[in-house]
């Protein structure tokens, strides 16, 4: 009965989509999605700088590149490479309050693109919807941050219990699977999060989780997708040369806007199938239609 219910939200969504401009919107956020990336890794950047692992950030850049287009990555390592010499320290304040602010204002932007797709008005106040973007941000920021350090540490972790704490060969051959589902476990928090706080409606939280395994598995699939697509086919540099890199990196994050807009269409189809209306957080309040005409 489940599964009927989640293949007729999809169905819905799928017409919703096309309604709502979600492919327009996912190309508003992608903009904002670029704009707080580089902030970001000059932050981690920064902080990685007082950890002394040698290498530590290169197998950061390693691990988004699985995900991130060629040319995007090579954009990316440029930048870096120039902006971080010499050493990264001296950049954390600035990539602190640059992040914090970018990624709030991409999370406010998400926020009502979340509220279209859920076909709800906003009646929150402004200031509120600042404070929310910017816990938002703090949230899943901390979540993905999380998942990458897991990804990345987990291995050495495994392998450092093995030698020295004698696990056994049991414990070598379950840890790749804890690790990994630690790391999609965060990711998938992550969204659920997202869903639960940013639209104006009122749910529970485990509401939000099926529209985010939707949504991680549809941007897993379509960044891989992407990838071979980028690798064996299209030839960007050819095009638009010098910012060849920057054009990658924004169709994956339009790939990626567009993966979490689908996971709130299914959320939002779904809670439409079960309760029949989407009740929202604050009511908005009645129009005295007196006053209107008075003051007018």
């Amino acid at each position: 009965m489940r599964l009927v219910a989640l293949k007729n939200a999809v169905v819905a969504a799928a017409t919703d989509i096309r309604c709502n401009h979600t492919f327009a919107m996912a190309a508003g956020l992608s903009f904002y999605f670029l704009l707080s990336l580089f902030p970001l890794l000059i932050l981690i950047a920064g902080v990685l700088a007082y950890i002394p692992i040698p290498g530590l950030f290169d197998e950061i850049l390693n691990t988004m590149s699985r995900f991130i287009p060629p040319s995007g990555m090579d954009t990316v390592r440029t930048i870096l490479a120039s902006i971080l010499t010499p050493p990264a320290t001296g950049w954390i304040s600035f990539g602190l309050v640059a992040t914090v602010w970018t990624a709030s204002t991409g999370c406010a932007a998400l926020i009502e693109g979340l509220n279209v797709a859920y076909d709800v008005p906003e009646t929150r106040a402004y200031w509120r919807i600042r404070l929310i973007a910017l816990g938002l941000a703090v949230a899943v920021g901390g979540c993905i941050i999380l998942g990458l350090a897991v990804s990345l540490l987990g291995p050495r972790f495994g392998a450092h219990l093995e030698a020295h704490r004698h696990a056994g060969p049991l414990f070598a051959a379950v840890w790749p699977t804890i690790h990994w589902s630690v790391v999609i476990a965060s990711i998938v928090i992550a969204v659920g999060v997202l869903y639960y706080l940013a639209p104006n409606v009122k749910q529970r939280f485990l509401c939000a989780f099926p529209g985010a395994v939707i949504a991680i598995a549809t941007w897993i699939g379509s960044s891989y997708v992407l990838g071979i697509y980028m690798r064996e086919f299209a030839d960007y540099h050819k095009t638009y040369g010098a910012i060849a890199g920057v054009v990658a990196l924004m169709l994956w994050f339009y790939v990626s806007a567009t993966a979490v807009l689908i996971g709130a269409e299914v959320n939002a189809e779904l809670l439409k199938a079960a309760g029949k209306m989407l009740p929202t957080k604050e009511t908005p309040k009645p129009r005295n239609l007196n006053e209107e005409v008075r003051a007018a």
